[in-house]
């Protein structure tokens, strides 16, 4: 579901990385003061946690900005500092100001890709890539952009917000650019096959999600047998509403997440931990077929 004003699908990307939004709605009749009965949120949730995975066969898992800040990978908020820090948000990140300043906007996702490049990835990317060979189907849906899955070694994932790594071309001609050395020279570059410029695969304000990875996302949490959210603070709609899809689905809903989140009412089970510290103790030996 989309905050109310927004198009379902449409996404921002200082949302997505840390920004502000406006609050999530909840079902009606449902109080944010009220946890949701069976809610464990209690020193023993990891081995409640536990026992809720034991014997599932396809887990999702839906990720957010604070998996990949484990690994030194600057928030969006984050990157917006220092000599950035003048330059208003929709300058960086829209299409419209991509097109007033293309090379201003280039050199600050090139500078925020090689913050990526240095990174990698930590115990918790390890742990889900290792985990998905003792389920059926271990379907990993990221908000981030980073691939620091992929480079642990996960291969079901889906991107909901694109690729930093990845650019394409400006006027949908369909030239795609995989790594940043296959690049043409250029900041920014001319696509090869229309000459328009070349952008990062990235979705910026005001654009909305690729209506084929959302609906492969919502595929995958509401038919998993249980869904693992972990490092994303509930805000950013609609990645925010698929835990409960998940969860009216007929599905357990585990956090794991250090801080609390708008979404915790969700959730069956929290675990108050960072990603790299639940997520291998939470998936060994869970799950498997």
């Amino acid at each position: 579901m989309s905050p109310p004003g927004r198009p379902k699908g449409e996404s921002f990307e200082r949302e997505r990385e840390g920004g502000p939004v406006d609050p999530p709605g909840r079902p009606e009749g449902e109080s944010s003061e009220r946890e949701p009965e069976g809610r464990l949120v209690a020193a023993d949730a990891l081995a409640a946690a536990r026992r809720m995975l034991a014997g599932v066969r396809r887990l999702a898992v839906l990720t957010g900005a604070g998996m990949s800040a484990e690994s030194g990978v600057p928030t969006f908020r984050d990157a917006h500092t220092g000599l950035w820090s003048r330059f208003d948000p929709m300058q960086l990140a829209s299409p419209e100001g991509f097109r007033a300043d293309p090379p201003l906007v280039w050199r600050w996702y090139a500078w925020r890709r090689e913050l990526v490049a240095k990174a990698r990835p930590n115990a918790g990317h390890l742990a889900l890539a290792e985990a998905a060979a003792h389920f059926e189907r271990l379907c990993v849906v990221t908000q981030n952009v980073d691939g620091l899955h992929q480079r642990a070694g996960s291969r079901d994932v889906i991107e909901l917000h694109g690729s930093i790594v990845r650019s394409r071309c400006l006027a949908e001609c369909g030239a795609l650019f995989a790594r940043p050395e296959e690049l043409p020279a250029g900041e920014p570059p001319r696509c090869p096959r229309c000459g328009s410029w070349l952008r990062p695969d990235v979705v910026w304000f005001g654009e909305r999600l690729d209506p084929e990875a959302l609906a492969a996302a919502e595929r995958a949490c509401t038919e998993a047998d249980a869904l693992l959210v972990v490092g994303t603070s509930g805000l950013v709609y609609p990645a925010a509403g698929l835990p409960m899809q998940a969860r009216r689905a007929g599905a357990p809903v585990v956090i794991v997440n250090p801080q609390p989140t708008e979404i915790d009412a969700v959730a069956d089970a929290v675990v108050r931990a960072a990603a790299g510290a639940a997520l291998p103790a939470l998936l060994g030996g869970a799950g498997a077929v």
